[in-house]
């Protein structure tokens, strides 16, 4: 079928977009990570000198393993950092260290998106198993009998996993938001330390930009062939 090569055309586009942004992502991080803070903090005590100074006490900082593996867990209430970032004493550190921070402060504060966000976990979690199955089955179906129905029940499953994608992005720049105005405000990064922080902490919002723009073009495209089999019936 036209529309499924289209599909994959688009499909390749992103991810060959997807890897330059990450690419790019992974030089400024390291870039960074090579300018250490004026101020000799490590990449843990920012994140809980920004806890504390926000009021946040229930909340544990640990070591994980990887690289940009850091993350914050709403479940256990733990700012989860890679090595470079926990023990990091550099620009790149306070700037992954205080964004994950962000995630726990919109957690104490019920931050809207956040929440969303997080009651979609489950769904989402069941729908990525089936969706590109059910998507796969859907297309041969329609190429054989000519009966979307099955193309339909995947285009609602991958709906979910797409709402999930766009709630990510208002969470995800509003952490690095809350991140960028207190190691400003608290003058954790000096002047000139600020606007490389501002920098990476942009491109990694870059890498949730490309993966949403993504997932809504596939879903688009998925629906446009359900919408044409429907004509043709």
């Amino acid at each position: 079928m036209i529309m499924s090569s289209e599909i994959m055309i688009v499909s390749l586009l992103f991810l060959g977009i997807s890897f330059i942004v990450s690419a790019v992502l992974k030089s400024k991080f390291t870039k960074y990570s090579k300018i250490p803070l004026s101020n000799g903090l490590s990449g843990r005590e920012i994140a809980e000198k920004m806890l504390q100074e926000n009021g946040i006490f229930d909340v544990k900082v640990t070591s994980v393993n990887g690289f940009l593996s850091d993350h914050y867990n709403p479940k256990d209430k733990t700012v989860n950092l890679s090595p470079d970032v926990y023990n990091g004493r550099s620009i790149s550190a306070a700037a992954v260290a205080a964004h994950e921070c962000g995630h726990a402060v919109q957690h104490a504060t019920s931050y809207g998106p956040l929440v969303m966000r997080s009651k979609l976990v489950p769904a989402v979690q069941f729908s990525s198993m089936l969706v590109n199955w059910v998507l796969l089955a859907g297309m041969i179906v329609l190429a054989t009998t000519k009966n979307p129905t099955v193309l339909l029940i995947g285009i609602i499953i991958m709906s979910v996993t797409v709402l999930f994608t766009l709630i990510t992005l208002p969470v995800e720049f509003d952490a690095s938001k809350r991140a960028l105005a207190w190691l400003e405000r608290t003058n954790v990064t000096s002047p000139q330390e600020y606007p490389k922080a501002k920098d990476a902490l942009k491109w990694a919002a870059t890498t949730y930009v490309v993966a949403a723009l993504a997932a809504v073009v596939t879903l688009i495209q998925y629906i446009m062939i359900y919408l044409g089999s429907r004509d043709r019936n």
